[in-house]
């Protein structure tokens, strides 16, 4: 720190550390604002636009302090937006990721299923999306088996809890695992896999944060919610290891594990979603204990049988500082959750590849949509630059990022106007606000700033031109023009 003549702090110098410094760790901005006094503070930097965008968010984020429970003393380190950022963009995603930290480190005595059901009520009501429920022996009569047996041991009766928003663009449904508690059911758990529990609603968490996110930021999809939301309690009415469910689907499932209920509630939220067809369906669930065996706490382990999908969510990730990693859709292992007494084994007993046994079967769930899995912990277990220890939302900035690329949002017919004329003009603003060639990124860094035809999609995808043809090196502007000319024309007559 710099002090003026009072001894007062005026400025401070910030490291942003070395390249294998930051390749160790993220939001390096984070971390030594924690450590910066109370104030108002403004960058002074030449770092690129889609790394400030990360290092603000991240800013913000450090500022997170669960308080429902105990007074604390909040800091206040304030950031001035710097120059070509896309504030309203980043204070959206803040604000998702909030949500998620909040619902997840609420303990289940305030957060069962009746109060997670409050919170997406509370998210339809902000931004007027229709929320609907199925709850307790309902469940049986529409056919959710599954999500009624797993919860129907516990006082708060079990629900599926639904939310929808918007009627054009592609659509895209979210499914995220709502088990409040989990105490393992019949096959309990030990006290100390018991204890963090309340976190087993982590992926319900990071579904309706990354859906709050969307909403605010008014992407042009056709959004749709599940969360299968239980408690896996323990009574005379709990299901029972040797039991046999009918799903949804008509998929018989032995229960060889009722510790393995996850699953179980997720199949039925994906039948239902598939039963549409949906552009594309992702999952986020709290599933395995695999997974962190294999990757740790702080990656989320995603499943896609589209390359293309995967690897924009791996190219995404890189950018936001969101790491995720590719696992397989392992098909030689599908003889593993097929027991030969059902259709389906939740809890095969050999104990190699659990969390691509889990994932293999989630799949069978889904067979008309394309399909991600994340199987994410949804905890970080010690302090971190913009993550203090508890809940934590996973994969859902990167997946955010991402869905331009994945559902082709750069090519909707809504986010163009409706003449040629002024889809022209468009464009040539596309051009001059990016400080590009058409046919070049539009809002690519230095200019950093999201063009009008995006509308708060990523500034740092391609433009349509670029998309279109290619063009990542063209300066002919008249050419380019010409051919835009004569596809908006046929367009224009498609109409």
């Amino acid at each position: 720190m710099v002090p003026d003549d009072a001894g007062h702090p005026t400025r401070g110098l910030i490291g942003f550390g070395t390249p294998t410094q930051r390749k160790r760790g993220r939001f390096m901005l984070a971390k030594a604002a924690a450590k910066l006094p109370m104030g108002t503070y403004q960058l002074v930097t030449d770092l690129p636009v889609d790394i400030l965008e990360t290092e603000c968010l991240g800013w913000i984020l450090a500022g997170y302090t669960f308080t429902r429970y105990r007074d604390v003393s909040v800091t206040d380190r304030r950031l001035v937006a710097p120059d070509g950022v896309d504030t309203a963009r980043i204070q959206a995603i803040a604000a998702g990721e909030v949500l998620t930290r909040d619902l997840i480190n609420t303990p289940a005595s305030d957060m069962g299923p009746d109060a997670l059901e409050r919170a997406i009520q509370d998210i339809g009501d902000h931004f007027g999306a229709a929320v609907t429920s199925i709850v307790g022996d309902t469940l049986l009569d529409q056919n959710f088996s599954m999500i009624h047996t797993v919860g129907r041991a516990s006082a708060v009766l079990p629900r599926l809890v639904e939310l929808r928003h918007g009627d054009s663009g592609p659509k895209l449904t979210l499914v995220g695992k709502g088990v409040c508690f989990d105490t393992g059911g019949l096959n309990i758990k030990p006290g100390s896999s018991m204890g963090l529990m309340k976190k087993d609603m982590g992926g319900a968490a990071t579904v309706l944060g990354l859906a709050r996110t969307i909403l605010a930021l008014e992407l042009p999809v056709q959004l749709r919610v599940l969360i299968p939301a239980v408690e896996n309690a323990i009574a005379g009415s709990a299901f029972r290891p040797g039991d046999i469910l009918t799903s949804r689907k008509g998929l018989t499932v032995e229960i060889n594990n009722t510790d393995a209920e996850g699953r179980l509630v997720l199949a039925d939220a994906l039948a239902l979603a598939d039963e549409v067809v949906p552009d594309l369906i992702v999952s986020m669930a709290t599933l395995t204990g695999a997974a962190r065996v294999a990757v740790g706490p702080d990656i989320a382990p995603f499943y896609c049988d589209v390359d293309s999908f995967a690897a924009a969510l791996e190219t995404a990730a890189g950018r936001v500082a969101d790491p995720v990693w590719r696992m397989p859709f392992h098909d030689p292992y599908e003889t593993m959750i097929e027991p030969g007494i059902a259709d389906l084994d939740n809890a095969p007993k050999d104990r190699f590849a659990g969390s691509i046994i889990a994932a293999l079967f989630l799949r069978r769930f889904v067979e008309n949509a394309p399909y991600i899995h994340f199987d994410i912990y949804g905890w970080q277990p010690s302090a971190a630059p913009a993550r203090p220890k508890g809940g934590v939302g996973q994969g859902a900035r990167a997946l955010l990022d991402a869905l331009p690329n994945i559902l082709n949002l750069w090519l909707i017919a809504d986010l163009w106007p409706r003449t040629r004329a002024s889809r022209m003009t468009a464009c040539m603003e596309l051009s001059k606000q990016s400080g590009t060639p058409l046919g070049l990124r539009c809002g690519a860094p230095p200019a950093g700033r999201t063009c009008a035809i995006h509308r708060g999609v990523n500034a740092p995808n391609r433009c349509f031109l670029a998309r279109l043809f290619n063009c990542w090196k063209s300066g002919r502007v008249g050419a380019l023009a010409l051919i835009l000319s004569m596809v908006m024309s046929v367009m224009s007559t498609r109409r």
